[in-house]
Formats: structure tokens, C-alpha cells, sequence
């Protein structure tokens, strides 16, 4: 897997290649790039570029000083796509939503366009269900029991923690593959715990969602019918802020759509890329 040195570490990626349209992918917590397993053979002619970024799924720790809140993680993802040379850049978010910090902090003249998956937004941060989690990642030894609760039935499919994340339910296999990091290093669970413990206060949240009104780019808000965690009305709220916003919603889904609804998740997405001016390049042979 290619890797990139940063500012506050390495980073690994998956690289699709290719001439066509950049489209960056990026996972909630403590996920990786494999949220988008499904969704990215469907998009032929885009040049698909998926991040690990360091919420606990990364198998890389951090520099002990980085900064990994909200903030410095959404910094670092404007990092890594000025590093790479991306230009023209569809940024995709799904579950975590922070990457639209990169518009609140002026650091998104590279991104062309924005397409927001059922992720947080507003004050939601973590969202709800999420938050009993965050606050275990605070205590002592929190993210080893967190990963220890994981491995049990009950608790991983609970549907207030990750088991309703998906209507389809998440492959036991991709959910330990998330977690095995955090499991086997204590440097990566120290990461975990300043990310997940890192959201700012509401206020904060809330002017900071403000500033997205200065994007005026193409932007696909794509929605949840069925999501636990992201307030069906944040749906709405995001198309009518953001000055180019457009609202689809997706039946039969939970947060996860890419695990839930792939095909009419990477359907709507090729629609507003052709809509927008970036057209899959498709080997001539």
C-alpha cells in the first residue's frame, strides 16, 4: 500500500490511478478505506484515492504531539491532498464529517466538489448513539476495553453502537479488521483516544458550520432514510446551507450507505460528476 509522510505522521493510502477525475474517499471511526470496498469498482473511469486517516483504524501511530482533534485531522486530510498534487478534487465523507472543517478553515481551494454521505454535521458531533464510546475513549485503558467489548456479540451488534451502522450488518471480518490496529498497538489506541475524545464544544460546532456558506461549489448531500445516527433533518439543513447544496435520499439504508446501498450510492454520485463537469476518462483499450 503507498504510504506518505506528513506533518503529523504517515499516512497509507489506496490509489486507484488513472487519468480520469479525483474523487477522495474518506472513513469514519475507526475505519479505513475498505468502508468503500463495495463502491469504488463501480466508479470505472475515476481515479479513486482512499486515505487511512488516523481515527483508530490506521496502522501507522501518529508523532506522540500531533494534533488529531476535529481540526488537525481535517487539516491533515488538506495536507495529504496538496502532497499528492490533487487538483479538482470530489471530496467524499461518509460517517465522519469533519472534512468540511477544510471549508471552515479556508483550506479547500483544491476541492472542486463536496458529496456529504450521511455524515455529522452541525452540532452532531460525535453523534448521539456515538457518544456513551467517545466517553469511554477518555478514561484510562478506555479504547483497550472499547476493543475488548468488540469482540463480544451483544456488543458490536447493539444497534446503538456499530451494529446499527448498517441494515445489512458489517462482515465480522471488516469490523476486526478495523479494530485489530487499536487492538494490538498501545501507541494507535492513544491516537483513538484523542481523536474520539476530541469534538469542540456545541458553540464551536455550530459557528464553525456557518463558514460552509462560503463554499460555492458543486455540493451532493446524500442521505439515509432509515440512519440512527445522523438526524434525518441534518440532511436538509446541509443542502440548504451550502449555496450549491443538493439533497438526494437513499431508502433501505443506515449510516453506511456504501455497505447498505452501493450501487444507488455510486449511481447518484455518477450522476453529479457528470452534472458537474467531470466525466469519467475509460481506457481507450
Amino acid at each position: 500500500m503507498p504510504e506518505i509522510a506528513l506533518s503529523s505522521g504517515t499516512v497509507d493510502y489506496q490509489d486507484t490511478g488513472g487519468e480520469g477525475p479525483v474523487l477522495v474517499l474518506c472513513h469514519g471511526m475507526p475505519m479505513s478505506g475498505t468502508q468503500w470496498r463495495k463502491v469504488v469498482p463501480l466508479l470505472d473511469g475515476y481515479r479513486c484515492v482512499l486515505p487511512t486517516l488516523p481515527m483508530g483504524g490506521h496502522r501507522r501511530p501518529m508523532h506522540p504531539d500531533a494534533d488529531l482533534s476535529q481540526r488537525g485531522i481535517a487539516l491533515l486530510l488538506g495536507e495529504f491532498i496538496e502532497r499528492l498534487g490533487l487538483d479538482d478534487v470530489t471530496l467524499v465523507l461518509n460517517d465522519w464529517g469533519g472534512g468540511q472543517f477544510l471549508v471552515s478553515e479556508r483550506r479547500a481551494q483544491r476541492v472542486a466538489r463536496l458529496v456529504l454521505v450521511a455524515c455529522e454535521a452541525f452540532d452532531n458531533f460525535p453523534p448521539g448513539p456515538a457518544r456513551a464510546a467517545a466517553a469511554v475513549c477518555g478514561v484510562p485503558g478506555g479504547v483497550r476495553l472499547l476493543t475488548r467489548l468488540m469482540r463480544v456479540p451483544w456488543f458490536r451488534n447493539n444497534p446503538r453502537g456499530y451494529g446499527g451502522m448498517s441494515l445489512r450488518g458489517i462482515p465480522d471480518e471488516i469490523l476486526d479488521d478495523w479494530f485489530a490496529p487499536a487492538t494490538q498497538s498501545r501507541a494507535v489506541r492513544r491516537d483513538f483516544a484523542k481523536f474520539a475524545t476530541s469534538a469542540p464544544r456545541r458553540a464551536t460546532l455550530l459557528a464553525w458550520s456557518e463558514r460552509l456558506r462560503e463554499f460555492e461549489r458543486p455540493v451532493l448531500v446524500v442521505w439515509a432514510a432509515e440512519d440512527r445516527l445522523m438526524p434525518r433533518d441534518h440532511g436538509r439543513r446541509l443542502a440548504e446551507l451550502y449555496p450549491q447544496g443538493r439533497l438526494v435520499e437513499i431508502a433501505d439504508s443506515s449510516t453506511l450507505v456504501p455497505e447498505d446501498q452501493p450501487e444507488r450510492l455510486a449511481e447518484v454520485l455518477t450522476d453529479f460528476l457528470l452534472r458537474t463537469g467531470a466525466a469519467p476518462v475509460r481506457d481507450a483499450g
